[in-house]
């Protein structure tokens, strides 16, 4: 049977398929959709497999606040060029909806999600086969309190979410404060929450550095806990100078703007070298 440019469009339009891929799929299926269809999807497993070792770099960064729910996602890829594709962003952005939709528990519920004639794991894969890039899901996070906000840098590379303990917090306070995660790149909410490794780390660092800077060693601890309270300022989201005014912590420019006001989470994800 003969291949009609009606049958190639109608499923590039159900695949989202090069012209020439469905047209072969279409000949190689005897014009059969369904056959035609999973020739697509297994093509995008042989390319999927090919790819695996690549690394993948480049992506879209999305985020999304319902009110009292924000969620994140960044789909990944080889080059700039599929990331920047407005199908590529669309597809970031449909599974972003039913992240949010389903309030996802983690990346692997989302990957599991049913999507088109499969999963969101399939659609990845049935897209990998169109591009011939290697594409993986990353950076999923969500956050959830009274009041939510989101923050996406221009370029879709960067995004923060964060929420708060008050209700119908202002806006602009909001966006301030995920504007400053993405600016400042925070790694714990307060000293509390710092992971503890990390702060053995420091520690270690701190004294190391003025044994060599030749200080005594009874000294030590208290040179180093001045220095681990100083790694605190620079790393503790509500402990940070607020960027707009350095007078002000953030906890303080929170305060100002509503008494006991203050952030409950917050998560940020980059694919650029911070």
């Amino acid at each position: 049977m003969a291949v009609t440019m009606a049958d190639i469009t109608h499923l590039r339009k159900m695949t989202g398929a090069g012209m020439m891929d469905c047209k072969n799929a279409l000949t190689e299926a005897d014009s059969d959709f369904e056959k035609a269809m999973e020739i697509i999807r297994k093509k995008g497993q042989a390319v999927a497999a090919k790819r695996s070792d690549r690394d993948a770099s480049e992506g879209c960064v999305l985020a999304k606040t319902t009110g009292d729910y924000a969620a994140m996602i960044a789909l990944k890829c080889e080059t700039d060029f599929v990331a920047k594709n407005a199908d590529f962003v669309a597809l970031t952005n449909e599974i972003l909806d039913l992240a949010i939709a389903n309030k996802c528990a983690d990346v692997e519920v989302l990957k599991a999600l049913p999507m088109g004639k499969g999963t969101v794991g399939d659609t990845i894969i049935d897209r990998i086969g169109i591009t011939g890039e290697k594409m993986e899901l990353d950076g999923y996070g969500f956050v959830e309190g009274p009041t939510t906000s989101i923050y996406i840098h221009p370029g879709n590379k960067l995004a923060t979410i964060v929420s708060f303990n008050q209700p119908n917090v202002e806006a602009q306070v909001a966006h301030e404060i995920a504007m400053q995660i993405a600016a400042m790149n925070p790694i714990s909410l307060d000293p509390e929450s710092v992971p503890a490794e990390v702060l053995a780390s420091e520690k270690e660092i701190a004294a190391d550095k003025a044994r060599q800077e030749g200080k005594p060693e009874n000294m030590i601890e208290k040179i180093a806990l001045g220095r681990i309270n100083k790694f605190y300022k620079e790393v503790c989201l509500l402990q940070q100078e607020y960027v707009k005014d350095g007078k002000l912590t953030v906890a303080q420019f929170l305060d100002s703007s509503s008494k006991g006001l203050t952030v409950t989470a917050f998560k940020r994800f980059t694919l650029n070298a911070d």
